[in-house]
């Protein structure tokens, strides 16, 4: 599935709830950013990973939810730490909200640390 201008719309309608979001058209999908940092990525097959450190990851397995991961040139499994987010999020609001407060949390995380050169967020 192609990133339609329909479905970019669609992911800035789903992620209006957090403040300060922008979404980028990326890879054939799209990054969902909050502050320069990405905390979500929505895949061109229509499903959304939210960003997802050793704090979270239960909360995904607790769904049962998956890791998402993406083939390397040498056809490897790579993670970036993304996790798709329970389908059920889209439908409540408060649950995305905070779902998306917790990614963008792991995100701030991992900005930490980099070296302060590297940052997005100054301390």
């Amino acid at each position: 599935m192609a990133v339609t201008k329909e479905y970019l719309e669609y992911l800035a309608d789903l992620f209006s709830i957090v403040p300060h979001t922008n979404i980028k058209k990326m890879f054939g999908g799209a990054g969902v950013f909050r502050h320069g940092l990405m905390y979500a990525l929505a895949l061109g097959d229509g499903k959304i990973a939210l960003k997802a450190d050793a704090e979270t990851i239960p909360d995904f397995e607790a769904e049962g939810c998956e890791a998402w991961y993406y083939e390397d040139k040498r056809g490897g499994k790579k993670s970036m730490n993304y996790w798709y987010m329970p389908e059920r999020l889209a439908d409540d609001e408060d649950e995305m909200l905070e779902w998306s407060m917790k990614a963008f949390e792991v995100a701030v995380r991992a900005d930490q640390k980099k070296p302060p050169k590297q940052r997005k967020l100054s301390a």
